[in-house]
């Protein structure tokens, strides 16, 4: 045997009887997958599909409002304790975040505090415990008081129509992302379907997201990543056959 091949055979049989074995690869950056999961009281709510690009920044430093319009079915065939759920609602506001054109977003600016009764939105989104959330997480980055910044929720809410197709009890479905959104964009007449991006987990709707300029006018989602699916199930509003509980009632 070559002296060169003994000292490699002679240290590896060293590093082993030591328990030393080379140090592991670094771990790859943490990424959303496909329906990420958000803050909800009683679990986590789908979102957005991206890369984690949460950014520090300062109050009112960002380029534009992404309005987070959740799919409650969805969100309550994996939460039926959740609150909002009694009701069997369609889309529910989820949030008005700032973002990048980049594709930065950022989160947590400052330790202002938030609405003085949290349940005075509760008419907007779901529980006060997400109104407490979505200002601690996006409205401190907003740059407005917790009553201006909701009141603008509430504005970009306003603004946006439901197709008819997601009210009432309709039967569960499925469809391609480019026919939901060319709905919004039908009925939502004055907005642009550019404006319009579709959110998806495991090949099932979870919300349909609006981009707004700092002034509420509605612009181009630029750097916002819409749904990727051939086809998205769309989770009925009806309560799941308790004898399958399936979202395919």
């Amino acid at each position: 045997m070559k002296p060169q091949l003994s000292l490699c055979v002679a240290t590896t049989v060293l590093l082993l009887a030591s328990g030393c074995t080379s140090a592991p690869p670094s771990p790859a950056p943490e990424q959303r997958a496909a329906g990420p999961q958000s803050f909800s009281p009683s679990g986590p709510r789908h979102s957005r599909s991206r890369a984690n690009n949460a950014a520090s920044a300062e109050p009112g430093d960002f380029d534009f409002y992404l309005l987070n319009l959740s799919w409650s079915p969805e969100f309550c065939f994996h939460h039926s304790d959740s609150p909002e759920c009694a009701a069997h609602p369609g889309f529910v506001v989820h949030g008005l975040w700032p973002e990048n054109t980049d594709g930065t977003y950022p989160e947590h600016c400052s330790d202002a505090p938030g609405p003085s009764n949290p349940n005075s939105y509760t008419d907007l989104e779901p529980t006060a415990s997400l109104v407490e959330h979505e200002w601690t997480t996006h409205g401190t980055c907003s740059g407005l008081s917790p009553d201006a910044y909701f009141g603008l929720m509430r504005r970009a809410r306003a603004k946006v129509r439901i197709p008819d197709a997601f009210n009432g009890s309709a039967q569960p479905r499925s469809e391609t992302p480019d026919a939901i959104l060319d709905q919004f964009a039908r009925i939502n007449t004055g907005i642009s379907s550019a404006s319009f991006a579709l959110s998806c987990g495991n090949n099932y709707l979870t919300a349909i997201e609006v981009c707004f300029d700092k002034n509420l006018n509605t612009m181009a989602c630029q750097s916002v990543r819409s749904c990727r699916a051939n086809s998205v199930r769309i989770t009925s509003r009806r309560p799941p056959d308790p004898d399958h509980g399936e979202r395919y009632p």
